[in-house]
């Protein structure tokens, strides 16, 4: 593993009075036979103190960066890589507070090793002595695939909530498996999911919605969502999604429930719109217990998103884009809405567009899981295609004319944003139109009305 550490590191761990080793994803990954990334998580420790830690740092040049005493935490820079270093220790918590109401130093690897969540997660590599130690058989259950609690799974989830979501999200991940144990464990604390602060467990759920980046596994973030599921932590989490689970729908349209149907829509989905497709039906079981059916859910299911994600502390610009995509992912599905009906859509949508065809296209697949084209994205594209060749202007930068020609006409400056628009829905039905002469009569026109 060394040749694969950056050679600052390498240096550090020869200045050190002591072991220093790397713990945690780095180790488990490079075992598992799972390439490192560039920017890989560097955590670090080891039984010295922070202050011999830091002596031997600042004789290598690495800059330390800020200190936590109390947890025997440091965190480092040598410029390009990033480092933790967290002394050995043993944490006591509160039930389901994620912080440690106490802590412990000491000097013993395997105690360090008992107060982490899973096992494959608590082997260690000694970077000067090029050697592993492994105090709780990780090793073992990285070559099996599993994910087993470095404790009873009782304790290690009532210890700290948070766990609940990285065990889903690291089975993506990893494409490892929770034994019996952890998944029991899970299901008997999900609740204490809800004594975790939102942005935490929004950070933890997008992880595992881009799961698939961290090995190109197309299956990853299906893989988390399902233990989500089956361990009750989507349900703490998502109730108005998960409220899906078992709501049966046309048999003719899909082959899955409300749930599954969302769950299997983001496994076809790309990584820009996977909230929108976890999402995109979040309405129907609340249309469903108000009115006994699934009418207006896309309207519906855009305002719930946005309740959802802004409980979540998301940022607002991807709450925003994920309730405009919820809100449209039915538009035109019966491919009956008039040409002219679509080109104006497709012009309001602007750079949406794209998004917007994909989660139609998702959607589509995951009604009977079949990766043929959509049939209204086949349409929109075929629409959008003849726009561009027509030279349709997209916004009114690309008129013919602008307000400057516009005014000299003689239209009052309040009016010219409203005449702009006039001339962009004139040329929406025939790209050909948007032509000076064309545009400059049309102004006319709208002057002459004006006056009577």
């Amino acid at each position: 593993m060394k040749k694969f550490l950056p050679k600052p590191l390498i240096a550090l761990a020869e200045a050190c009075p002591a072991p220093l080793y790397v713990v945690g994803g780095s180790v488990r990954d490079f075992l598992a036979g799972y390439p490192l990334a560039k920017d890989a998580d560097w955590d670090l420790a080891s039984p010295m103190s922070e202050d011999e830690l830091i002596a031997a740092a600042e004789r290598e040049g690495i800059h330390v960066r800020s200190v936590y005493r109390h947890t025997g935490t440091v965190k480092l820079t040598d410029g390009e890589s990033g480092y933790e270093f967290t002394r050995f220790r043993s944490d006591k918590y509160v039930r389901g507070v994620h912080t440690p109401s106490e802590i412990a130093f000491t000097e013993d690897i395997g105690t360090d090793a008992r107060r982490r969540d899973f096992c494959a997660n608590a082997v260690y590599y000694d970077i000067r002595g090029d050697a592993f130690s492994d105090p709780l058989g990780g090793i073992g259950d990285i070559r099996k695939g599993i994910l087993r609690t470095v404790r009873e799974a009782e304790r290690v989830f009532g210890e700290d909530g948070l766990r609940l979501m990285r065990l889903a999200r690291l089975s993506a991940e990893t494409g490892f498996s929770p034994d019996a144990e952890a998944l029991s464990g899970a299901r008997r604390n999900a609740a204490l999911i809800r004594d975790i602060a939102p942005e935490r467990v929004f950070a933890e759920l997008r992880l595992l919605l881009l799961a698939d980046r961290k090995r190109g596994d197309k299956e990853a973030p299906y893989r988390g969502l399902c233990v989500l599921k089956e361990t009750g932590v989507l349900k703490e989490i998502l109730p108005e999604l998960a409220a899906g689970d078992g709501l049966d729908q046309r048999e003719d349209y899909h082959v899955h429930d409300v749930l599954e149907h969302s769950l299997r829509c983001v496994r076809y989905s790309p990584s820009e719109i996977r909230f929108a497709a976890l999402l995109h039906d979040v309405g129907k079981p609340y249309c469903f217990a108000r009115d006994g059916n699934f009418y207006a859910h896309a309207e519906e299911g855009a305002r719930i998103a946005e309740e959802i994600l802004t409980r979540l502390k998301a940022p607002r610009a991807l709450t925003q884009e994920t309730a405009l995509l919820v809100k449209m992912h039915m538009r035109d599905f019966d491919g009956k809405m008039r040409e002219i009906k679509v080109r104006r859509e497709i012009r309001a949508l602007g750079d949406k567009l794209p998004l917007l065809l994909a989660l139609k296209q998702a959607d589509f697949s995951a009604c009977k899981e079949v990766v043929s084209p959509a049939p209204t994205v086949v349409k929109w594209e075929r629409v959008l295609s003849d726009m561009r060749r027509e030279g349709v202007p997209f916004s009114v930068k690309e008129l013919a004319i602008g307000g400057a020609k516009v005014q000299s006409f003689g239209v009052p400056a309040e009016e010219t944003s409203a005449v702009l628009a006039r001339l962009l829905d004139i040329c929406l039905a025939c790209g050909r139109l948007n032509n000076r002469e064309t545009l400059e009569k049309a102004v006319l026109r709208y002057l002459r009305g004006r006056a009577d």
